[in-house]
């Protein structure tokens, strides 16, 4: 009987990547979601901000809980990397850790039970993965680090520089996976429109996307986190014209004042962040989703109704909000006139109720639209079929219930669907007749 593995990704979709690369790399063990059976349990933590950062640990403390004797209690990822000596100084309760740079090795540093940090992050080539959560999407990590240098953020000071793939590993990886079954590709990195600009190509990422264009097999695919200081018209172009894109734009502008953004270090103004989204939305079918942070150091009443006010025009049709995390290592950490938490909540509540009121009406305009989307699966109750938006990302967008249909519907297919009415954070459907399988 092979020895049993229970894995935990937490934070992001591309902590999600790197979970995927070991999990290929572990091909002996079974995988269990009973951790308390598992010989091996692996935590790939988050550490970018406070919640992620209680959340790991929380996570870490419970599975140490549960474990069986004898069993190998492994901490890897962003925290883990993060404060690397202090962890391992304080958390007897870890056998092994280490960081974002040997996920590739993680076989070897389980078998000589040894903790181990490279100089340098992991940076995928030709790895392969085991795809979790989907039959038919994955995501694709096109970069790793960052060169931006927003006050906020500390990820460079664990993650470093903007390291770019090669176009060739990218759409070599993509065609492996096609041949698996998979047809929907997300493309993820910390500042996507940066792509290539590290090897000193300014359209990389245009020329990424013209190369996927011509892959047979890809369905959908579509771009996350662009940057407002290096995304540009001709990438909006790009993307408006593509075969095989969805008119997806996702670009966190993180706040709605000039004073803020420069107090930010974002690099790039309102009125020129403002003249991007307005040409994103004049591409058909567009959608644009964003992130604002709320309590930033420095935030007067002033800026954050400015934010308010933006999230209320309805340029987008889906936004995030965050409360600032105060974070070690980063230029806002020392800065003077800091928000306190009492005011931050207050914002961030007023903000999050423009944000409801938005998304509700947002989702109301679409009924009586049609869209292609792809099946996942029957809903907890069992009289609906939950699936996705084909143009949408997966898990941050909102889901389709189809209550009725003609044939029947089976996992990966796609479907023509009409929008026939909306309810809190989801769309309700119908399956049209005409669909061909």
């Amino acid at each position: 009987m092979p020895p049993l593995l229970h894995i935990v990704s937490l934070g992001c979709t591309k902590n999600l990547v790197d979970s995927e690369v070991m999990l290929a790399r572990l091909k002996e063990f079974a995988i269990t979601d009973n951790p308390s059976a598992a010989d091996v349990i692996i935590v790939n933590t988050c550490g970018f901000i406070d919640a992620a950062k209680e959340e790991s640990i929380n996570t870490i403390l419970s599975l140490h809980g549960r474990r069986k004797n004898g069993s190998l209690l492994v901490m890897a990822g962003c925290l883990s990397e993060r404060y690397k000596a202090e962890l391992q100084a304080e958390f007897t309760e870890v056998d092994l850790f280490t960081g974002v740079g040997d996920y590739a090795k993680i076989e070897e540093l389980i078998s000589n039970k040894k903790s181990g940090f490279s100089d340098h992050v992991f940076l995928q080539q030709d790895e392969d993965r085991v795809i979790t959560n989907s039959g038919y999407h994955a995501y694709i990590k096109i970069a790793e680090g960052c060169n931006q240098s927003c006050s906020f953020c500390a990820i460079p000071t664990f993650k470093g520089k903007l390291q770019s793939r090669s176009i060739q590993s990218i759409t070599t990886e993509i065609k492996r996976l096609i041949t698996r079954g998979y047809f929907d590709f997300t493309l993820i990195a910390q500042d996507s429109s940066s792509f290539g600009r590290d090897h000193g190509e300014k359209d990389e990422l245009i020329k990424l996307i013209m190369e996927i264009d011509m892959i047979d097999g890809v369905k959908r695919a579509r771009l996350c986190y662009l940057y407002p200081s290096t995304t540009s018209r001709k990438l909006i172009d790009t993307i408006a014209f593509s075969k095989r894109f969805a008119p997806y734009f996702d670009m966190p502008i993180q706040h709605a004042s000039d004073r803020m953004l420069k107090v930010m270090r974002r690099g790039v103004g309102i009125k020129k962040t403002l003249d991007l989204i307005d040409y994103m939305r004049a591409v058909p079918n567009s959608y644009v989703r964003t992130a604002f942070i709320v309590g930033h150091p420095q935030e007067k009443e002033e800026d954050f109704n400015a934010m308010r006010d933006l999230i209320d025009s309805g340029i987008f049709d889906r936004a995030s909000l965050f409360a600032f995390s105060d974070e070690k290592g980063s230029v806002a950490n020392k800065m003077k006139r800091k928000v306190d938490s009492r005011t931050i909540n207050i914002r961030l509540q007023k903000g999050k109720s423009i944000l409801k009121r938005m998304h509700k009406k947002r989702l109301e305009n679409q009924i009586g639209n049609v869209f292609n989307a792809v099946i996942e699966k029957k809903d907890n109750s069992g009289f609906f079929i939950e699936a996705k938006v084909l143009n949408f990302a997966p898990e941050i967008d909102p889901k389709i219930l189809i209550n009725e249909s003609e044939k029947t519907l089976r996992t990966g297919d796609i479907v023509s669907v009409k929008i026939v009415d909306a309810s809190d954070d989801l769309l309700i459907a119908r399956a049209l007749k005409d669909n061909n399988g």
